[in-house]
């Protein structure tokens, strides 16, 4: 039972947008009241949205920690739009947070996201 839990809470594909293209991001499943981390590669000066989607009800969603070498804006309560700062090449890190209700848990997630800048 515990792997099937592991396994679905928490899918960190990419969303859609119009021009932007999708960062395509790893990481460890996760329920709400549980940290994670994620993991993606951009090139400089390129922007990509990401999701963070934890099964049940996110209720309030933010920047914990902005990054040093780019711009992070939030879209919508799940999905979130990063661009890597022109002639940078590098590492960044930056978190976010989720919090909400599921069926594995609830409370505050933090999601420590570490790009690689090509």
């Amino acid at each position: 039972m515990r792997s099937l839990v592991f396994a679905a809470v928490l899918s960190l594909m990419p969303v859609s947008a119009s021009a932007m293209s999708d960062c395509r991001v790893t990481g460890q499943p996760s329920v709400f009241g549980v940290d994670m981390t994620a993991y993606f590669a951009i090139r400089s000066g390129h922007t990509c949205n990401f999701a963070m989607r934890i099964p049940g009800a996110m209720h309030k969603s933010g920047v914990s920690l902005p990054p040093s070498h780019g711009t992070l804006r939030q879209l919508n309560v799940t999905t979130f739009r990063y661009t890597a700062a022109p002639g940078y090449r590098g590492a960044d890190m930056f978190s976010i947070y989720g919090e909400g209700q599921g069926p594995y848990g609830s409370g505050r997630s933090v999601m420590t996201v570490n790009a690689t800048i090509e």
